[in-house]
Parts: C-alpha cells; structure tokens; sequence
C-alpha cells in the first residue's frame, strides 16, 4: 500500500522557462520562414538529425508547397524538424495556413478539459478519464496513461508543460513499486495503466494508487503505458526544450527498464512484440492476441524516441546497439510481412502452402482459403495499410486506425506507404470515417464470429465500443498523419464533421453504427481524451509546426531493400 504523505501548502504552480535543447538546437520557426532561401551555415546536429547506423539524420528546411486538387493539399514537406514551441492556439487564434476558421466549441473545450485536471499536493499531475455524473464511475475517476497523451499535447501546444512535466515524473515514481497480479510478479518496467488520487480531508492526507493491471478487466497489465511515457517525455523535450528531465538519472533508468522488457532474448523467432489480448487501448478479448500492429507501431516509435533521449554514454551503450539492432529488423519485418495492398493481396490470393526453406514465398504458411471475402471489396486500387496482425496460419486483414497513422508518425511506413494509406482512407471515408471520425478498427465482428472471438462480449457487439465503434479521440490521429503526409483537407473535412455533433452530444467516449451515427449505447459523457484529440487536432491544423511534437522524420538509413508493391503509382 502507499505511504501517506501530508498535503503540501503551498499552491502556486511552477513554470519552467523553455532553455535551448541538447538534443535538438533548432533555429525558430518564424526565422526560418522570414529567410528568402537557404543559408548554407554549418551547426551541431542533434540527437533527433542522426540515423541509427552513423547517428547522423539529413535535415532540410521546411519548403512549402501548395498543390490544389479535390482530394488533397500538399503542404510542409518537411515540417517536422522546425517546431517553434509555445503556440497558443485558440479561440482568438488567426486563420491557419488553411484556411481554418477558429469554432466557438473551442472555448468550450477548454473549459471542459481543465475541469478534468487531477491535483496532487496542489500540483496538477494528470486529467481523469471522464466527468460523467450520470454514469457509475468504475475506474473512469482515474488518470490513464494513454488517455492523457492526448491531453499532455493539448497544454504543450498552449504553452502549459508544468501538468506534462509532473505527470511524468510521478508515473515514472509509480514504475518503481512492486507489481503484482494474483502473487505473480510483474516486470521491473511495467508502466501503471493508470492511477487514483485519494484525499483523505479529516486526516489532511493524500495517497496515489496505482492499477497495473490487477484492477482491470481480464487482469491484463498494459503493454502501450510504458511506450506512451517515452513518447510523451519526447514530446515533452521536444516541445520546451528542457532536456533536464530526460537527463535525469532517474529518467534514464526508466527507460532502460521499459526496453529491457521488450529487448530480452527468448524462444520469439520474429522481431515484433509477443502480446496478450487486452493490453493496449483495445482493453478487452478483441481477437488481437500475438502481434498487434497497434503494439508493433507503438514499439517501433518508442525506439526511435529512446534512443533520442538516452545520453549515449557508456552506461547506455549497450541499450542503444540493441535499439539500433532491433529497429532495423523490425522496420524489415513490418514493411515486408504486414504490409497489404492489390498486388499483396494477389499474391496472398495464389499462395502455395506447405513450403519449406529458406526460398519459401509464403513463410507463414497462410492458407489462401482463409482470406475473408471483405477484403476483395474494401482493397482499393490505389492505396494500403498494415494489417492487424501475422503469426503462424494466420493473417488478421482488419484494418486498425491508430497502428497505421503511428506507423507513419514514426516513419515505421515509408513515404510511399505512408501516402497509400492516405489513398485508403479517402477511397473508404464512409467505412472508415462515416458521419463521426474514426473507425477504430473495420470491419466489425458479426455472429458466430462476434461469440467466438470476443466471448460474446456484450459491450463490443457489432458497430460498438472496441467492435468498429467510432472514436473521436482518433482524430489527432488521423490530423497528424494528414499533416505529415501533405493532405491537411483529410483533416480538415474529418474535423468539421466532429464539430457539427460534438459538443452537443457532450464529447461522448464512442459512437455506434456502421456510419458512427448513434451515441455509444455504453459511452461516457464528457470523455477527456475526446475534448483533448478535438483539441489537438485543431491547433495542429491551425499551426503545422506542433507536429514536430510527435512525428519523427524518415531515417534515410532504414530504407527497405525490396518494394513489395507498386499500387500508389498505378
């Protein structure tokens, strides 16, 4: 049990000064906008230019380019290498450089969001899940790791990292207890799904407790917190420039303990992430078991951000080289095995089985028979994603949003799939998108199906919850790789959509229905990472620069030796 501690008097939150970044001393954004064309200087590169072989990544300026078409707009080739932090993006904010009007629900937003703000010692150290006071709480009082992403970009992008800074600090504190399920010991670098703050008035008092899985549905611990809190430490460094933190011993230590979990060596012949169903933001039997592309995209940007914030010391040395090591098995093994696209899926189509060998086509032994006949209709002409997951015999082919726009967040999709992708949502906008963004996976589990796999579970029926719901959350998502891949309109049309329904159907955690028409029959009401992904993506459209937060350039390094399609030029 944790200790009590006494309640601290002092209220007054601390700001920390943003100071030049260690790890990425990059010139402001506006400066590099004012210049008429490319000033030839020599600099010290950062940690974030360099490629995992020689530690040295190629940064260009940011070069706007404008193409007006139906479908897309070309925009900030390169943006993500010039973040200017401390954008204040609101109601009163100028028009984008699309062309963006602010929305009155904005202000609204953020009222909602700063009500959901949890205090510890009158210091603010996360948001809770959701203030619905019509509803049992259940856990939904508590402080999610991965729900508050979302939110920590919210106040990073409005010039407020004190909330960021405490949260990460206090989670990081939370890794360091003893975890146990049922008497079993967990690993030394699991993450906390989430914690509650208690007060205690009479006593004066107040205590932090923490669920690593023991308290959750199934008794499954997170696999995504740990990666979440490298990114958003990331994120966090990236945004203030503060690398203080990130170079504390206590930080350093984390990190190493979360990658030593996911870097160990054992019987597991793939480079992918061996995993149980339940342990992501998909939370209950979904069917998602063994690789989850959800996990695989998480892990790879968790890499890629660890090895930019480990000193690359002598202590960190050896953490690094596995890092190295494993992303560039990993990136090979997703781009080659998870990838599906027209030629792919004729491929997959004529497979022999029983193959044997080093030269063997259909390594995983899939049978051709297995493909479901959905895929033929929804695999468009032009366009691609990563697939739910592959293991021995088997190959889920539902498509799963927030595993392909981290995919290309992190660079995991080369430019080229990274574009298919796109062509993909815009070709299926009513499977996918529908009249309330986003799909979290499609397509949704029906009948035998739906009672084999999720146990009839009685909240993911078909077009619900976690079933092909429709999470409004995702829209950061879906913005961001909108922006990174030069199609904002995506973004921009997804996101007037949420705010004709949003707040007046008071920021729902989901909706239902294969076109995401109806309030999810179990869905919380004033569900913050809904206020908070609204958010986001509108000041992220409104000021391209914040992607620099999140995104991380393609590293030239890892470039695939094979293309296994050509589909995004036919």
């Amino acid at each position: 049990m944790p200790s009590p501690v006494d309640v601290s008097q002092n209220g007054n939150v601390r700001h920390v000064e943003a100071t030049p970044s260690l790890f990425e001393i990059e010139e402001d954004l506006a400066r590099l906008l004012e210049r008429p064309r490319q000033v030839n200087i020599e600099r010290k590169r950062s940690f974030d230019e360099r490629s995992f072989s020689e530690m040295s990544m190629t940064h260009s300026p940011p070069r706007q380019v404008y193409k007006n078409s139906e479908n897309s707009s070309r925009v900030f080739d390169n943006m993500v290498g010039v973040y200017s932090p401390g954008r204040w993006s609101g109601i009163n904010t100028p028009r984008s450089t699309f062309g963006f009007e602010p929305h009155p629900i904005i202000g609204e937003a953020w009222e909602a969001l700063r009500r959901s703000i949890v205090n510890f010692r009158d210091q603010p150290v996360g948001t809770i899940a959701a203030i619905d006071n019509s509803a049992e709480e259940l856990n939904y009082d508590q402080v999610f790791v991965r729900d508050f992403v979302p939110s920590a970009l919210a106040f990073l992008m409005n010039g407020e990292p004190d909330i960021v800074k405490n949260f990460l600090l206090k989670t990081l504190r939370l890794q360091s207890r003893e975890k146990k399920i049922d008497q079993f010991k967990l690993g030394d670098g699991v993450m906390p799904a989430s914690f509650k703050v208690s007060h205690d008035p009479v006593r004066n008092y107040e205590t932090i407790t923490a669920d690593f899985g023991e308290s959750a549905i199934g008794r499954v611990a997170p696999v995504d917190s740990g990666f979440w809190w490298i990114i958003l430490l990331r994120a966090y460094t990236k945004s203030t420039g503060d690398t203080s933190l990130a170079e504390m011993p206590e930080c350093q230590r984390g990190i190493r303990l979360i990658l030593e979990l996911c870097l160990s060596e054992g019987f597991d012949t793939f480079p992918t992430l061996l995993c149980a169903d339940g342990c992501s933001m998909i939370d209950r039997r979904m069917g998602v078991y063994g690789y989850p592309i959800e996990i695989q995209a998480l892990f790879f940007m968790a890499l890629r951000c660890a090895l930019l914030l480990l000193k690359h010391d002598e202590e960190n040395r050896e953490c690094c080289d596995a890092i190295i090591k494993r992303l560039h098995a990993l990136s090979y093994h997703m781009r080659s095995y998870f990838w599906l696209d027209i030629k792919q899926l004729n491929d997959i189509y004529r497979y022999k089985t029983e193959e044997y060998s080093h030269t063997a086509v259909n390594k995983f032994n899939v049978m051709p028979d297995s493909l479901p006949e959905w895929v033929f209709d929804f695999m468009p002409s032009r366009g691609g994603y990563f697939i739910g997951n592959v293991s021995p015999a088997h190959m889920d082919f539902r498509w799963f949003c927030l595993g392909n726009c981290i995919a290309i967040l992190s660079s995991l999709a080369t430019p080229e799939q990274a574009s298919a992708i796109m062509d993909l949502l815009e070709s299926r906008w009513q499977e996918l998108v529908g009249e309330m963004p986003l799909k979290i996976c499609y397509p949704a589990m029906e009948g035998h199906e739906w009672r084999i796999v999720t146990g009839c579970d009685p909240k993911n029926t078909s077009w619900s919850y976690h079933n092909g719901g429709s999470w409004p959350v995702l829209l950061w998502l879906l913005t961001a790789a909108a922006v990174k891949t030069g199609r904002p309109l995506i973004a921009r049309r997804a996101i007037e959509l949420a705010e004709s329904r949003l707040l007046k159907d008071s920021w729902p955690e989901y909706y239902d229905g294969k076109l995401g028409r109806f309030i999810g029959k179990q869905a919380r009401k004033f569900q913050t990472w809904s206020i908070a992904g609204y958010l986001v993506a509108r000041m992220m459209l409104e000021d391209p620069s914040h992607l620099g937060m999140i995104a991380l350039e393609e590293d030239k390094q890892m470039k695939p030796t094979m293309k296994r399609s050509a589909s995004w030029t036919c």
